[in-house]
């Protein structure tokens, strides 16, 4: 038996009201999916994004390491989506994706052309709404100047980051750091020294990178430079480079929503930030994470004054 409210929406598309009948028909891939892709050696996060119709898909993917970008060769079949795209390992790998799609779960297979397969697993991304707190905690350090308390390596053997003159350096290219605490909400003050060429970055719940670069002019768009949520927001406002000297980031996300001042000036303002960014911790947005910072691409950079805000009961 036809429910009442299948039953109204065939008389809506009989009666020509394209508004509910088109919501019938919405893609079952429709929306952004929290993907998790595990090889024979290693397991890491994904995202992607399906719009537009069964007849004309677009898909935005975020793999191991790029930014957003499009897929390419899109194709839609009954519960199945296939489409490619390229990942960057020393040199632009060919990247094929085929999923299925049942009981608003993904499952399926990605195969680069190096020879490496993963099997994926996606679960929608959580719309994380939530309003921005009346009260907050007084801030709380992160870093005491002095040592590494409180902060982990991702890969302990390769690891530069040391304490010195009351920063946290990272003296060469080597490992990520991270907080041992987890956090949903907050308002993080960070102060950065970025030279000449350098490139790092700050991860926030470990998800959503707040770039820090200063590499040579040309190198990046506004979507992939200082003060960008690496490559889905730009700064609304540019500010002069200033390398090797010390700046400042105010940091709001609540939710997926995120606020950015850099050194006193408004650069994003309460944007939502889509998904997470290449190089993230995992892809399970609806989770507490760490702040993560990138210290795998060049040595120089300088941390310090980092504190922390919670919503305040």
């Amino acid at each position: 038996m036809r429910s009442r409210s299948g039953l109204l929406v065939v008389l809506a598309c009989a009666a020509g009201l394209p508004a509910l009948c088109r919501q019938s028909e919405k893609d079952p891939f429709a929306g952004r999916w929290d993907l998790t892709i595990t090889t024979a050696k290693d397991t890491y996060p994904s995202w992607l994004e399906f719009t537009g119709t069964s007849e004309n898909p677009e898909v935005h993917i975020v793999g191991r390491v790029a930014s957003v970008h499009a897929a390419s060769d899109v194709k839609r079949a009954g519960s199945r989506l296939s489409f490619t795209s390229s990942e960057s390992f020393g040199k632009e790998i060919p990247v094929t994706w085929e999923l299925t799609i049942s009981d608003r779960k993904i499952t399926g297979t990605q195969k680069r052309e190096d020879g490496i397969t993963g099997q994926i697993v996606g679960v929608p991304a959580p719309a994380l709404s939530r309003k921005t707190p009346v009260i907050w905690s007084d801030p709380e350090p992160l870093f005491d100047a002095k040592d590494l308390k409180g902060w982990i390596p991702d890969v302990p053997s390769k690891n530069r980051w040391k304490a010195e003159g009351g920063a946290l350096v990272n003296e060469a290219a080597g490992a990520n750091i991270r907080t041992k605490r987890q956090f949903n909400d907050f308002r993080l003050h960070i102060e950065y020294n970025c030279p000449k060429d350098g490139n790092s970055g700050v991860y926030l719940r470990g998800r959503y990178e707040v770039q820090v670069e200063y590499e040579p002019p040309g190198e990046n768009d506004k979507f992939h430079g200082m003060g960008s949520i690496y490559g889905f927001l730009a700064p609304a406002v540019e500010v002069s480079p200033r390398p090797g000297r010390w700046e400042t980031y105010d940091v709001t996300l609540v939710g997926r929503t995120v606020t950015v001042m850099r050194d006193g000036e408004l650069i994003i303002d309460e944007r939502q930030i889509p998904g997470i960014t290449g190089g993230a911790l995992n892809s399970h947005e609806g989770e507490p994470g760490p702040i993560y910072i990138q210290g795998d691409h060049t040595g120089g950079m300088r941390y310090r004054n980092i504190t922390i805000s919670v919503p305040k009961q």
